[in-house]
């Protein structure tokens, strides 16, 4: 690096590891600084389930799926009730495709499409993701190819306390600890403010009481720092909430169990909600359940088509599961009133594909023997915060630049909309990996036209 510092500054360890090493393909010195020293296994990027929506990839022509952007952007439309950031939403799509070839191309993953689920909202097979379907490998192997570079160096345990700007508004150093380390471009890749219970409290009410399932670090700096310089924000009630962590393994169970077959049903024995509209706004619905717990119920042949997820089997492996040869027995281990768990289980098997009194359709009944997990509702991720352009650029309320500064995943305001229903499958790593990559190239090529 020079003596004027590196080209770019990242703030995060997690997405934005792709803007680090993108930027360095593209020649460009990076600095990553990171607050935690356990982030290859803590923070959000490596509790995730390593799915990345790619829009007209390789693999999706290769199964002869047809999408396109404006499909994609259709679908954030429908999902959020129009309320969604459609102009990010198009650029993400549009940058889709690149991002997840070059991470099996350049990267080395071993990337596959998704096609034995489809997750709620997306109307086509469009979720790419790894064979480990979890994020800890994700991290594990962005970091090796970061401490492979020479053009990477990353800082750890650091917190970058502010972003110093020189006479012209533009970025010129960042703070961390009592350095201030000069640079002429800024990625904010901080994540959202899920463990500030306070800023939780005050822009996610709903959900404010249930279980943060996140990083620590994830404390609002890039809001913070952001909007100390200026920026604007948007969307900060909006999250990605969870309706199946599990209660004993304290690990995500995953919501396969429920789009393979599975139900939820709360404290009385009963479901509450069609479960395939979506987990994250299943969150808030259970936490307003009697006790805020309820039990997601399967059988044989969802458990067995969810083993290719780790957590599921994490979740197992650590006892979670209870198993029950009958509706009477299910009830029995669960604790559950046996009329609720019976009404539901027979109620399911009489539709006969008919859809329910919720709107589902079920492809079959449950058969026994039962497997049960108790469940929790879960603050996964805050999904508002600074807004940016399609270049990842971070705005001013009037819409100009703060020339040097970017924000990617948790720190950018997203396209999931209002509140936790707007939430899609994927939708927050692609912000984060979208706008990381979409953010180095933006200063490779402000660089190169210097």
């Amino acid at each position: 690096m020079s003596a004027d510092g590196p080209d770019l500054v990242v703030v995060g360890a997690g997405g934005g590891l792709f803007a680090a090493l993108r930027a360095a393909e593209r020649g460009l010195s990076v600095l990553v600084v990171e607050a935690s020293p356990h982030y290859r296994r803590g923070n959000n990027t490596s509790m995730c389930t390593a799915m990345v929506p790619g829009v007209g990839t390789r693999w999706q022509r290769a199964a002869g799926i047809e999408d396109s952007v404006e499909l994609f952007v259709d679908d954030v439309r429908r999902k959020t009730g129009g309320a969604g950031d459609e102009r990010l939403a198009r650029a993400l799509a549009e940058v889709s495709a690149e991002l997840v070839e070059w991470m099996a191309d350049t990267a080395g993953f071993e990337m596959s499409l998704m096609t034995d689920m489809n997750y709620p909202g997306h109307s086509v097979e469009r979720c790419h993701t790894i064979p480990e379907r979890h994020g800890a490998a994700l991290v594990d192997r962005l970091t090796r190819l970061a401490d492979a570079s020479e053009l990477i160096d990353v800082l750890v345990p650091a917190r970058v306390t502010d972003v110093l700007l020189d006479d012209d508004g533009a970025a010129r150093a960042v703070v961390a600890g009592d350095e201030e380390i000069p640079t002429r471009a800024v990625l904010l890749a901080t994540n959202g403010f899920g463990a500030d219970r306070d800023l939780v409290r005050e822009h996610l009410p709903e959900i404010a009481a249930a279980t943060y399932h996140g990083s620590e670090t994830s404390r609002g700096d890039a809001l913070r720092i952001g909007t100390g310089l200026g920026a604007d924000t948007a969307f900060l009630d909006a999250y990605q909430g969870h309706a199946a962590l599990s209660a004993k393994a304290s690990t995500l169970l995953g919501w396969a169990t429920i789009v393979h077959g599975g139900i939820m049903l709360d404290a009385t024995g009963r479901r509450f909600g069609r479960e395939t509209s979506g987990y994250s706004e299943f969150g808030p619905a259970l936490a307003a359940r009697p006790g805020a717990t309820g039990w997601i119920v399967y059988d044989q042949g969802v458990h067995d088509e969810c083993l290719p997820f780790t957590d599921f089997r994490h979740c197992v492996e650590a006892g979670a599961e209870l198993r029950a040869s009958s509706p009477e027995e299910l009830a029995d281990v669960t604790g559950l009133p046996v009329e609720g768990v019976r009404s539901e289980l027979a109620e399911i098997e009489r539709l006969d594909g008919k859809p329910d009194r919720f709107g589902r359709t079920f492809t079959r009944a449950l058969r026994a023997p039962y497997a049960a997990v108790r469940v929790l509702p879960a603050l996964f991720h805050t999904q508002g915060g600074l807004v940016v352009d399609g270049r990842a650029r971070v705005l001013r309320p009037d819409g100009g630049t703060i020339p040097g500064l970017y924000a990617s995943g948790g720190a950018a305001a997203g396209i999931s909309g209002h509140g936790a229903a707007g939430y899609l499958a994927g939708n927050g790593l692609l912000p984060a990996f979208g706008l990381a990559y979409l953010a180095a190239d933006a200063v490779a090529d402000e660089r190169a036209a210097r």
